[in-house]
């Protein structure tokens, strides 16, 4: 590691840190109904959308109902995404005449699921596939929709807690509409005027065909990007304009643009954590949160970060050596943009797979095995280090049930949190949205590995995994194993070295992320319908506190063994394997059936 790479690390941290409080204040007015500094100029379009769409503003929902207008909401969503990428080709803004062939609709039905549910996962470029049309009412609607989804169900979790004796958790419409009118559409639209002033494009041309100095054509994509870039990193999404994502010059420009795009990600999810400590009346809790949060993103980021500087051991600066030489000189710059280099690279890493945001500044199929394993095992978590917008706080939220059972059972009480106490029933909730999430991730990679079609659409009894990866061994493993991480985590980046684009992997993709969602939500939903109608007890000598360092490191503790029993013997075969097969100097070949070389 470097010195200049570890004070642009804390200065991410303190900049994080420093703006926290503030979001969190912010999103407690929004969410409470409270006048904020926006409500002069925004308070119509939040009374409009209600005359508008039959909602009253002061009636509240049962868990039940909020769940079902979540799931309807969602659906009528994915249905309209799916219509209109179907029908673009007879669709305005369309300049470079994509046609309805281009989308197939097993592709098209992976992609509206996947912006549906704030993955983002593309199996697809972009900027070759989907017109502006598309492109702007389809999938930069639905990032804006799916964000929102995900708040909303975090602030309603936080109510379970923070209210005593009621049936209610709120409005889900009501929540849903403070949360984009109040909070996502404002930042984005600072968020796409700064990126435009930085350089990314924000225009409806057709695409520009120049000359190279060396006589060649070349075709110059143009589109709405900055709209679209913008509400991928305040809400989480990922979803780029191009194929190459935040790697791409149009669309993250600068090392400047870079920064601000990361701090763009954690700015909400640190936020809500403020939010849950000022609704529960303790902030205390909140930094608490915050505070696990953190360690489990610091020593995340300083595993990939070395791992990444150290490089590739084979290698050096004078070619394949053997694994007793000094590593790659200089790092691992396989994959990576120069305008950001290793450390930039190595925290952009961490934090779009701390934050389930999938947008990418470097390839991670790059990546040596150690600090592969860092995002990776970061999406397995469950996306609980800060998290999607939303998402990150009612995952940790669902780690603290199980934390305060597990310290419950050590000193022989019934366990408590935030005045609450956790029975049988919050329980079976957390533990059946971490089941569903993790069956639904080992499944279908097994049978990747096994099953599957080929390339050209026959019955292929040797898999996917031969058929599709342009990698073999424990990495073409590791790249299966990711991708259907990546969908049930909602998080949507890519290990890449995999074609995705086939029927049996969107369809299978597709599934991951509909059960990685609403599996995971409507358990912790009923969880708070069920915390709501209890009484708050008064905390006694024999309560644990789940304020101070011990909670932290309790909470951190469960959310790793919980992870590490699950997926070990995964991870065993795909990156830690490559690991100490690496170390040892020796390389799967690109082989039809494997097998390595030494």
């Amino acid at each position: 590691m470097t010195a200049s790479g570890i004070i642009e690390i804390l200065i991410y941290f303190g900049v994080i840190v420093a703006i926290t409080k503030p979001m969190g204040l912010f999103l407690v007015a929004v969410y409470d109904g409270r006048r904020t500094f926006l409500h002069p100029a925004l308070r119509w379009l939040e009374t409009v959308t209600y005359k508008s769409s039959g909602i009253r503003e002061d009636e509240e929902q049962h868990w039940t109902r909020y769940s079902i207008s979540l799931i309807a909401f969602s659906a009528i969503s994915f249905l309209f995404v799916y219509v209109i990428q179907r029908l673009q080709a007879y669709l305005p803004l369309n300049p470079q005449n994509f046609g309805t062939p281009v989308m197939a609709p097993d592709l098209a039905f992976n992609t509206a699921v996947s912006f549906v549910t704030n993955t983002n996962w593309q199996s697809y470029s972009g900027e070759s596939t989907l017109s502006y049309f598309v492109q702007m009412a389809a999938l930069t609607v639905q990032n804006f929709c799916s964000g929102a989804a995900g708040m909303a169900v975090a602030v309603a979790l936080v109510r379970g807690f923070s209210r005593q004796q009621t049936k209610t958790i709120g409005n889900f419409w009501v929540d849903l509409t403070r949360g984009t009118v109040y909070v996502l559409l404002p930042l984005s639209i600072i968020g796409a005027l700064f990126l435009c002033s930085q350089g990314v494009i924000q225009n409806l041309k057709p695409n520009d065909v120049v000359t190279t100095l060396e006589g060649v054509k070349q075709v110059i994509p143009m589109g709405p990007v900055a709209s679209q870039e913008a509400i991928k990193m305040v809400g989480t999404n990922g979803g780029g304009f191009f194929g190459a994502n935040s790697a791409h010059p149009f669309e993250n420009p600068t090392p400047f643009t870079n920064f601000i795009q990361l701090v763009m990600i954690f700015s909400i999810p640190a936020g809500l954590t403020y939010l849950f400590g000022r609704m529960v009346k303790d902030t205390r809790q909140g930094w608490a949160l915050f505070a696990t949060m953190s360690l489990l993103f610091l020593i995340g980021v300083f595993v990939c970060y070395p791992a990444e500087q150290h490089g590739n051991p084979i290698l050096t600066n004078l070619g394949l050596e053997s694994a007793a030489t000094a590593g790659q000189a200089g790092g691992n710059m396989e994959g990576k943009e120069v305008r950001f280099g290793i450390a930039t690279s190595a925290l952009f890493t961490t934090v779009t797979t701390d934050a389930s945001c999938g947008a990418v500044n470097n390839a991670h199929d790059s990546l040596t095995p150690l600090a592969g394993l860092v995002p990776l095992f970061n999406i397995e978590t469950g996306e609980v280090i800060f998290g999607g917008v939303g998402a990150g706080l009612y995952g940790m939220l669902l780690f603290a049930i199980v934390a305060v059972f597990i310290a419950g059972l050590m000193v022989g009480r019934t366990p408590e949190y935030i005045g609450k106490k956790i029975e049988q029933k919050e329980v079976k909730m957390a533990m059946l949205a971490l089941i569903a999430t993790a069956a639904s991730i080992l499944i279908f990679a097994g049978l990747s590995s096994v099953i599957g079609f080929s390339k050209n659409g026959y019955w292929n009894p040797a898999g996917a995994a031969i058929a599709n990866l342009t990698n073999n061994g424990p990495h073409g493993f590791s790249e299966i194993l990711y991708a259907f991480a990546s969908g049930a985590g909602n998080n949507g980046s890519a290990f890449a070295g995999i074609n995705t684009n086939t029927p049996w992997y969107n369809l299978t993709l597709g599934l991951d992320m509909l059960i990685g969602r609403f599996l995971f939500i409507i358990p912790l939903l009923a969880a708070a319908g069920s915390l709501a109608a209890k009484k708050r007890i008064a905390s006694t000598a024999g309560t644990f506190p789940t304020h101070g360092p011990l909670f932290v490191g309790l909470l951190a503790g469960v959310v790793v063994i919980v992870g590490a029993l699950t997926y070990f013997p995964a991870l065993a075969l795909g990156p830690i394997v490559e690991h100490f097969l690496l170390e040892s100097g020796k390389l799967f070949a690109s082989l039809p059936f494997g097998g390595f070389w030494s």
